[in-house]
């Protein structure tokens, strides 16, 4: 069981493509379920999660995330990402987040949590359902781009003033498998005691 998890993590990406079938309630379920089991400070889990299938809100929501990307994101990131890389969040933000047959806005009810620790809290949730896609076959992504449009996304979801959208996980079938991801061991960041004692 301890090899499963770790093997879990390791194929752990960001699946921008998806293909078109449906994922049943009992998938979503378990998501969300393994999500809830996330630390948050004081234990006042201010999670909400909106489950879209609707294609027309789903279609709302990916014009703002297009629209973001093409406003400001890109241009912030042309100089920060590989051209591999950029081509890829380039379609996941211009077209992969309406096209996944489901999106998972996660939100924070500021009336259950500190401001201050509503990240603590939310982020591991969005850890925890990423990895449980994982574990299900499924493609997921963590994004945020869309939190900026704090107003457009209350409308487009009816959320009320004290729930806040603070990620958007895109979900769905990979269109194509990937490779495991890249990573710098972590020795190569990895301090013994004091900072600059190598691992």
């Amino acid at each position: 069981m301890t090899d499963d998890f770790f093997a879990v993590v390791a194929r752990q990406r960001a699946y921008r493509a998806f293909a078109p079938d449906d994922l049943d309630d009992s998938l979503i379920e378990r998501l969300l379920t393994a999500a809830t089991y996330a630390p948050s400070a004081e234990n006042r889990q201010p999670w909400e999660f909106v489950v879209v299938r609707d294609a027309s809100i789903r279609a709302r929501i990916g014009e703002l995330s297009r629209h973001a990307w093409e406003t400001h994101g890109r241009s912030f990131s042309e100089s920060r990402l590989s051209p591999g890389m950029l081509s890829d969040v380039d379609r996941g933000a211009t077209g992969g987040v309406a096209d996944a047959p489901v999106n998972i806005v996660v939100c924070a009810d500021v009336h259950r949590g500190l401001e201050a620790t509503i990240s603590s809290s939310i982020f591991p949730a969005v850890q925890n359902l990423l990895l449980a896609a994982t574990a299900l076959g499924l493609g997921s992504a963590l994004t945020t781009i869309t939190a900026g449009y704090r107003t457009e996304m209350r409308e487009i979801l009816g959320l009320p003033e004290h729930v806040r959208p603070v990620a958007l996980v895109p979900l769905g079938r990979p269109e194509r498998a990937l490779g495991p991801p890249r990573r710098a061991p972590f020795a190569e960041h990895t301090h013994r005691d004091r900072f600059g004692r190598s691992w």
